[in-house]
């Protein structure tokens, strides 16, 4: 999902881009505003980026750690299934 937003957001600045680019002329308020855009752009994608790193950190050991008593209760199994279901959300 992350790269089709970082794609969504490339090709959205790329167009503002050419769109201020049409008239053959580049204002100062075009400048700004393409800079406006790459800023918005690199803060999105950096985001995204941050919270998949979060997401990692924080759900990597999760189902190592529930196994490690090897009793297999029914919290255990529900948490592997919550975390599981949550990876594939988030590779949507």
């Amino acid at each position: 999902m992350d790269e089709m937003k970082r794609t969504y957001r490339e090709g959205e600045a790329s167009t503002k881009e050419a769109w201020r680019k049409a008239d053959g002329d580049e204002s100062l308020a075009d400048k700004i505003g393409n800079a406006g855009d790459d800023i918005r752009k690199e803060l999105g994608n950096a985001g995204d980026d941050i919270r998949r790193g979060a997401d990692d950190a924080l759900n990597h050991d999760k189902p190592e750690g529930r196994r490690s008593d090897r009793d297999g209760t029914l919290a255990d199994t529900v948490g592997d299934i919550g975390d599981n279901i949550r990876r594939e959300h988030d590779r949507s």
